[in-house]
């Protein structure tokens, strides 16, 4: 009770940050995200939607950016509880990396002009409450959380490579993106499990609990 109570200021204050989505200033001009090798482009730009299986795009794009927007939240809670302790440079690295994705993501909505889902509020929530509720824990329950939502994460990722292999060339891009964010993501577990995520208390409970949670914002998310 006495550290909810310490870190209660700290929280809301990370919660009243929440601001709508969109082609902020921050998303114009072009600059190299931290793995390399893919830029963000004008948030003005738009593509040929021509030729291109638009129903899956759009599945693709809503999703992932729901699931960055809820990573960035989970980092958020993480930082409110432990961001002045030992672990806190090492969260706030990984933070660092998913913003970079989500603006990416902001882009492609506009480029592909696809509407983001309508369930962003309840992420935005749900995801502070996992990162704070996770990190409320210990340092070992914040890398708890991180190693199960980054293996769901890139498992979606991997199907979704997979399902646009089927034509590589016309979504050459979009593949090379997705490639890159999920090689950061698998990164994030690893950090995950060499920070002692497997001593957290009930290790295979939580990481399950999660799990499941991850695969229902993912079904929801793709429709809705």
């Amino acid at each position: 009770m006495e550290v909810a109570a310490a870190v209660a200021p700290t929280v809301r204050r990370w919660l009243g940050q929440c601001r709508p989505l969109g082609c902020e200033a921050g998303l114009r001009g072009t600059r190299p995200l931290p793995a390399g090798g893919v830029s963000l482009r004008l948030c003005s730009t738009r593509v040929t939607l021509e030729g291109i299986n638009k129903p899956l795009i759009e599945r693709i794009i809503r999703v992932d950016h729901a699931g960055e927007y809820g990573a960035n939240r989970i980092y958020a809670g993480q930082m409110a509880v432990l961001g002045r302790s030992s672990v806190g440079p090492i969260i706030r690295q990984m933070w660092n990396q998913e913003k970079d994705h989500l603006k990416k993501f902001n882009e492609l909505m506009v480029a592909y002009r696809v509407r983001p889902t309508v369930l962003l509020p309840f992420w935005n929530v749900a995801g502070f409450v996992l990162g704070a509720g996770s990190a409320l824990l210990g340092k070992k329950g914040a890398m708890a959380c991180t190693v199960a939502v980054e293996e769901s994460i890139s498992d979606h990722y991997n199907s979704q490579i997979r399902a646009l292999m089927e034509d590589p060339e016309k979504y050459k891009d979009l593949l090379q993106l997705i490639k890159q964010f999920r090689d950061d993501e698998r990164e994030h577990h690893d950090i995950g499990l060499e920070h002692d995520a497997e001593a957290a208390p009930a290790y295979s409970v939580l990481k399950i609990a999660i799990q499941l949670g991850c695969k229902a914002a993912i079904f929801l998310s793709e429709r809705i």
